[in-house]
């Protein structure tokens, strides 16, 4: 059932794929994954989800600023399965980014455990000591003069992991309002985040091959 954004455009979903265990979208940037605080704050892709089928589930998230590709669960048991599929690392997914500069290699890792800046929240910080792990594989697309496309490969999924972590190379990704220097932003005026989750595969309940999907880069 695709939603009547006409009618209710607040509303709109962009769906990939829907059956009767999942629900896959491709999350526009600027939108919540789950509810925050205050009224203001309750629209979300959760939300959205909920007011058309009411036993959708969250089973990951997206940061507010990034966009792409989210999938929910239909009902307990599935969201059961699909969590569990992610704590297995059995799910795989890539994300698109444009960072600042260019790196001296074509690629790498990033494996610096972080935590949250509780001064200054919601922004995480690398912590050697206190900060859980997260592991991030980096591949360069195409360089230009004063930015690189990377792909970006999470193996872990902590909060801001993709942000912090090529921030903490000296590459933030374009658009970030935490965490790009003042000075850069002051100069640049990007409209949005430039990160963007590209391709989501993860096994099904009921099929035996791995589902992938895929979505274009929206900047």
């Amino acid at each position: 059932m695709q939603p009547n954004c006409n009618r209710v455009p607040t509303q709109c979903l962009k769906l990939i794929d829907v059956d009767e265990r999942w629900i896959v979208v491709d999350k526009p940037a600027g939108v919540l994954s789950v509810p925050g605080r205050g009224e203001d704050r309750q629209d979300c892709i959760a939300r959205r989800a909920e007011s058309i089928w009411p036993e959708a589930r969250i089973v990951h998230r997206l940061d507010q600023a990034t966009s792409g590709l989210m999938v929910l669960a239909r009902g307990l048991e599935n969201q059961r399965f699909l969590s569990r599929a992610f704590e297995l690392r059995q799910v795989s997914k890539g994300y698109v980014a444009d960072i600042l500069g260019s790196p001296s290699d074509d690629e790498g890792s990033v494996d610096l455990p972080l935590r949250c800046d509780w001064p200054n929240r919601p922004r995480q910080m690398v912590d050697p000591v206190q900060g859980r792990s997260a592991l991030t594989h980096w591949k360069v697309l195409t360089r230009l003069s004063d930015r690189t496309r990377v792909v970006l490969s999470p193996v872990t999924g902590r909060s801001h992991q993709l942000r912090v972590h090529m921030l903490s190379i000296g590459h933030p990704i374009l658009g970030d309002e935490l965490y790009m220097p003042p000075t850069e932003q002051a100069v640049r005026h990007e409209t949005r985040l430039h990160l963007h989750a590209t391709w989501l595969e993860l096994p099904h309940p009921d099929r035996v091959d791995m589902q992938r999907f895929d979505s274009e880069v929206p900047f």
